[in-house]
């Protein structure tokens, strides 16, 4: 019996020892491990189930800060545990599970958030934020201590309940509107602050979570955070464009031989008077109905971007391979353009850079244009 007892604290020491050769790897396996799943479930779009999983994680969060806050919260009678047991739920389980589940919680709604925004993201003011939150992605898995102090676990359940509610609000009420948008950050604001008041030891700091909320909507009203949830999916400049067999086909501008990755260019040569189409396809949630806009800019030397048309399309939300748009400009100058895909109150959901080349018609490249099929 004796023996036996020796043989399973051998058993135990072993375990512990190689459990604390690779404890400093766990960020990284956690950090690579997490992001390629949410990267591959999350999908390409936002989808209602992605929502409600997310905000189950944020009840568990709570109810874990509610837990841990109470004055009767008392780790298990770990004297009935054999000695061995004992020993081993001191030291790796019961006093630091709760704030260890809090971080994986924690680093899983950073992580689809992430991938949401990223989605969501494309100019590059939207891309600072979506670097900010890939920064506080990588952050949290070396917080573990940090999260017994507090501040920081109420900081991250305030954020994360706010770039929750800023996805799940527009969802769910099929708007865009800028109200939805200040109103879910004050939602989320509420929610951390409610649950701070009623946890009886309410340990660190709430403050941080109203300056997170400031700066959340100050960063929106200069156009930092992307028009979510809508998510471009494709944008392509063409010649002429056809609907076929409810597929667009566009006639483009071919690459020059040596560019052998891509077979379309968006250096395009025009003669006098021809057209140019932009098609757009851009992701939004079933009965989600919106008008977007068309901005063409023409890049001045001298006064820089300098709008030349902004034609509006209604958007309708709910096919997977998203709402296709287009509209069309004439008599472009030469130089460098861009259109921009953006909301009725000028939010950006995506830019395009392209430049023109003014060509006479016996030199132009019409008869060697490819077709391809792209939307």
């Amino acid at each position: 019996m004796f023996i036996s007892q020796l043989k399973q604290s051998s058993h135990i020491q072993n375990l512990s020892r190689h459990i604390l050769k690779i404890r400093d790897f766990f960020p990284a396996i956690f950090f690579f491990g997490g992001f390629a799943w949410d990267a591959y479930t999350v999908g390409r779009s936002v989808a209602a189930q992605d929502l409600f999983m997310f905000g189950a994680y944020l009840l568990v969060a709570g109810l874990i800060l509610y837990m841990i806050g109470r004055p009767s919260y008392v780790l298990a009678d770990t004297k009935k545990f054999p000695l061995w047991l004992s020993k081993l739920c001191a030291r790796f389980y019961w006093e630091n599970f709760p704030y260890f589940l809090l971080q994986f919680i924690f680093g899983n709604l950073l992580s689809s958030l992430f991938i949401l925004y990223f989605k969501s993201a494309n100019h590059w003011l939207a891309w600072v934020m979506s670097l900010l939150l890939g920064v506080m992605l990588v952050a949290n898995e070396y917080l573990e201590d940090e999260y017994k102090r507090f501040t920081l676990s109420w900081a991250l359940f305030g954020f994360c309940a706010m770039l929750l509610f800023n996805f799940a609000l527009p969802f769910l009420l099929g708007s865009i509107h800028p109200i939805w948008f200040y109103l879910s950050t004050l939602l989320g604001l509420g929610a951390a602050h409610w649950l701070y008041k009623n946890t009886p030891n309410h340990f660190g700091s709430i403050a941080p979570v109203w300056l997170i909320a400031a700066i959340l909507m100050l960063a929106y009203a200069v156009d930092m955070i992307p028009p979510v949830p809508l998510v471009k999916q494709d944008i392509a400049v063409a010649y002429a464009l056809t609907k076929t067999d409810g597929n667009y086909q566009l006639t483009q501008q071919p690459s020059a031989w040596w560019v052998f990755w891509r077979k379309t260019s968006n250096n395009l040569e025009l003669i006098p008077g021809q057209r140019v189409y932009c098609i757009s396809s851009i992701f939004a949630p079933s009965g989600l109905n919106a008008k977007l806009y068309h901005r063409w800019q023409f890049y001045d030397k001298k006064q820089g971007w300098q709008t030349r048309s902004r034609i509006s399309f209604t958007l309708a939300g709910g096919r997977y391979n998203g709402f296709r748009g287009y509209t069309y400009s004439q008599n472009l100058q030469a130089g460098d353009w861009r259109v921009a895909i953006e909301t009725e109150n000028q939010k950006t959901v995506a830019n395009y850079d392209f430049s023109i080349k003014a060509v006479p018609v016996s030199q132009s490249q019409v008869t060697q244009l490819t077709v391809t099929q792209v939307f």
